[in-house]
């Protein structure tokens, strides 16, 4: 019947698993200038002997004396050009890339690299140089080395400068010491134990606390410019360094109404269940569960603090307004209708900020945020957990790049290392100011989603409003600044992040408020342009409002609890991908952002506003004019071969590959039929895949071998009238004959995204098209893309496999048209309504 509910169809895996190789498909070639090679090889030979000169006479004058086993030196490619990194980086000499950096110069890019070299390696480059100038490689005719060497600019000894990112060099500290991060080159204990040491020779203060990512631990250390010198000049250990994040206090306007008959009333007509599996943990300021709506979903024993003498209670009122909202969804709808209320999900408190005065200060943040998400699995470890972070940094350097604090939320998400994964939803962050906000929506697209919101495997949570009805007679004659269905005056975006490979953020919005302009033209916040949500000083008011992107991430928890509650089984990869599966633009976000609805303009709307708003409905059940089927499966993306080769000289040699091993081949159920009789209808097809990735998060450029993301996955489609042998030997190497090409091709150009769909680690894509085209795309390919687990095989995680969620849907325009039934037959599932249950009240 048209207009009923039905459950998501969750298949059994995919139909085949086979070998995968990917295409070739090539890449740009390095950009290299041209040189003379004589006088080239003897600038930089030169140069070489003039750097380590100077080394031997730096360790004489060291203030600390310590036994170096190798010095840092700097490598410069001319500005425009390429520098070849991946072979500086040599690791059976034990000459390490320590980080790349790129710099602008007259509007050019010149790339820098830092190199570890040990002294006994001191002669490693300058062999190769000296190749360049005397030997001819035999298979290029070219002179040995030759991109290497051209490459290569400059050479110098490293100084502190060459430990900071360009854009954070202002961050270096003087004379007066501040925190800073210190990235040391290696996850080792031994190099820990031999660090903390040298902190104390030369007096330097150290948090407690330390990060460990593959190749890299993080610790936080108080030091001024010469202490930060020392440090270079004393120890083999250093990657880079990083200026420490303040966090943004975010504070409510307070309400003093009294609101207890709303509360009581409220509360009459709630039904909560106790024993509910599904949390969301608030990672805030803590949470006053001594409010009456808080009391019967936080349990004494799920507060907790990552330092006992903070207290569980909440200091400023945060961390109380985001467990109402992730508790009850938007409050103001329900106090505005009489309905019974069903809460299926519990709520969890991990206080991770200090008290005030301590809630600006330098701390390792990602540190004290695994140590919340930790103290509530103890204390509950089967609960299906959503955590919740609407705390971020004031600062918005990293422009998308990856901070110690995303890189860990990257982590503890993943699984990688505990193999349990998590659904971390984090806010965008805000654009605060009251003359940004005079200048909307420029100052949204100006200001950059804000540190940890760069997370890959988090979903990131921006906002867009609804609200712009002012009835307060305070406020007459001012005038809602963002339309009804735009984006918020308080939402920050990705669109000036200078590389498009860093994930799309946010992915999705939800509400956050509005902004009016007074007749004067100066921007404030009204009451009625935000939420409501619970006070935390019940004894003077029950409500307060809530706003901006912490409001949105609090409402986004609040759904991914009913999605959990609806579907126990579902991963936290499937949570968030329903969650972007089920969003859509509104009219005003695409008049406001989309132009001529080009795939560059679909990619810079991703960068604003992500997929948009998401629907809860659409995330819970089917209408009988639609189908969405759910695939939940595993995959190892790369595996060694061992080849065997006979030299010149007759022996016999055996090399390792590190390669890419298997795709996975859908050829779903689908509604042929249906779609072939619906003939020139257009219809819809939407596909997501989201999985988690390992994190890499060192400064090493990530490109090539240092990629961030340890792999990717793609998805593919088979084109109308392409077999399954067709489209198997177009995505899949592995399946062509020698020279062989399928000559097919895919579904065609109706994406609306496209290629700008394939970065972070979830991809979603909408396709519109007539509905006999789509009657026979019904094989999908997923396969894994490079990363680092392939390229940088000696970490041993080549062999690892990947878990993913894979979501389709079909939609019809019109309610009479039923191809959710013949799907279902097919796979021989009973066609059932879903009607909400009403639970037993606790």
């Amino acid at each position: 019947m048209a207009g009923e509910r039905y459950r998501h169809i969750f298949l059994a895996g995919p139909t085949h698993t086979q070998g995968f190789t990917s295409p070739n498909k090539g890449g740009r070639s390095p950009k290299i200038p041209p040189r003379n090679r004589e006088q080239h090889s003897a600038h930089l030979q030169e140069r070489l002997n003039e750097t380590w000169a100077e080394a031997d006479q730096r360790q004489r004058r060291t203030a600390v004396y310590v036994e170096r086993q190798g010095t840092y030196i700097e490598f410069q490619s001319t500005p425009g050009f390429d520098l070849i990194v991946q072979s500086l980086d040599v690791l059976r000499s034990g000459i390490r890339l320590q980080n790349v950096r790129k710099q602008d110069e007259q509007g050019l890019e010149r790339t820098l690299a830092t190199v570890y070299v040990p002294n006994n390696k001191r002669r490693y480059f300058l062999s190769k140089i000296r190749a360049y100038a005397t030997e001819i490689n035999e298979r290029s005719k070219r002179p040995k080395n030759y991109n290497l060497v051209n490459s290569i600019d400059d050479i110098r000894l490293a100084v502190l400068e060459s430990f900071w990112r360009p854009e954070e060099r202002s961050l270096i500290p003087g004379n007066s010491p501040d925190w800073v991060e210190v990235w040391l080159s290696s996850d080792q204990d031994q190099v820990v134990s031999h660090f903390e040491p040298l902190l104390r020779s030369v007096k330097c203060e150290l948090k407690e606390g330390i990060l460990k990512f593959p190749e890299r631990t993080v610790m936080l250390i108080r030091a001024n410019r010469s202490q930060l010198k020392q440090l270079v000049e004393c120890s083999d250990d250093i990657a880079e360094f990083r200026g420490a994040k303040k966090i943004a206090s975010f504070y409510v306007q307070m309400d003093n109404r009294d609101q207890l008959v709303l509360v009581q009333r409220l509360l009459a007509r709630t039904i909560v269940d106790r024993d509910s599996d599904v949390a969301v943990c608030i990672l805030d300021t803590g949470v006053n569960n001594g409010h009456l709506l808080i009391q019967p979903v936080l349990n004494p024993d799920d507060l907790h603090a990552v330092r006992g003498h903070w207290g569980t209670n909440d200091d400023d009122g945060h961390g109380t307004l985001m467990a109402g909202t992730a508790a009850y969804g938007d409050l103001s709808l329900l106090l505005d209708h009489d309905v019974p209320v069903n809460i299926t999900h519990c709520i969890e408190s991990a206080k991770i900020l200090p008290p005030p005065p301590d809630r600006n200060a330098k701390e390792l943040w990602g540190y004290f945020t695994a140590q919340g998400i930790s103290l509530a699995e103890i204390q509950a470890p089967t609960r299906k957990r959503i955590g919740c972070i609407a705390v971020t940094s004031e600062q918005t350097r990293d422009q998308g790049k990856p901070s110690s604090w995303s890189a860990k939320l990257d982590e503890i998400a993943s699984g990688y290392e505990d193999d349990t994964r998590r659904l971390i939803l984090i806010s965008a962050g805000n654009v605060s100011t009251s003359d940004d906000w005079r200048n909307y929506s420029d100052a949204n697209l100006s200001n950059e989603v804000h540190d940890p919101g760069q997370a890959w495997n988090a979903l990131t949570i921006g906002a867009f409003t609804e609200k712009i009805w002012i009835s307060d007679p305070t406020y007459k004659g001012y005038k809602p600044i963002a339309p009804s269905g735009g984006l918020s005056p308080y939402s920050t975006t990705s669109t000036a992040w200078p590389s498009r490979k860093w994930p799309i953020k946010p992915e999705v919005v939800f509400e956050g408020g509005n902004v009016a302009r007074s007749p004067d033209g100066s921007a404030m916040g009204p009451d009625d342009l935000q939420l409501f949500s619970t006070y935390y000083k019940p004894q003077e008011a029950q409500f307060a409002t809530f706003c901006a992107t912490s409001a949105a991430c609090a409402q986004a928890a609040w759904m991914a609890a009913q999605i959990q509650a609806q579907y126990p089984d579902a991963w936290p990869e499937t949570i968030r991908a329903l969650i972007v599966h089920s969003a859509g633009w509104t009219g005003t976000l695409k008049r406001q952002f989309l132009g001529a609805g080009s795939k560059s303009d679909y990619a810079r709307l991703l960068r604003i506003c992500g997929y948009g708003v998401p629907k809860l409905n659409d995330a819970l059940y089917c209408l009988s004019n639609s189908l969405t089927l759910i695939s939940q499966a595993e995959l190892t993306p790369f595996e060694k071969k061992i080849q065997e080769s006979i030299g010149r000289d007759g022996t016999r040699k055996l090399a390792s590959r590190y390669i890419s091993r298997e795709m996975h081949l859908y050829n779903l159920p689908w509604p042929k039929d249906t779609l072939t009789e619906l003939g020139a209808m257009q219809v819809t097809m939407r596909i997501t895949l989201s999985y988690f990735i390992e994190p890499s998060p060192g400064e090493v450029g990530w490109e090539d071998r240092y990629r961030y993301a340890s792999h990717g996955l793609r998805f593919e489609v088979n084109g109308p009238g392409e077999s399954e042998s067709e489209f198997v030997q177009r995505v899949n190497e592995q399946a062509r004959d020698d020279g062989e090409h399928p000559g097919t091709e895919g579904i065609g150009g109706n994406w609306l995204i496209g290629a700008a769909r394939n970065v972070g680690s979830i991809h979603s894509d909408i396709w519109h098209g007539r509905a006999a085209d789509l009657a026979g795309s019904n094989l999908i390919a997923v396969y894994p893309s490079v990363g680092w687990w392939r390229e940088r095989h000696h970490l041993n995680r080549w062999s690892r496999r990947t878990r993913y969620t894979l979501i389709v849907s079909i939609y019809t325009p019109q309610e009479d048209i039923d191809i959710y039934t013949p799907v279902a037959v097919q796979i021989g599932l009973p066609v059932t309504i879903e009607i909400p249950a009403r639970r037993k009240r606790g």
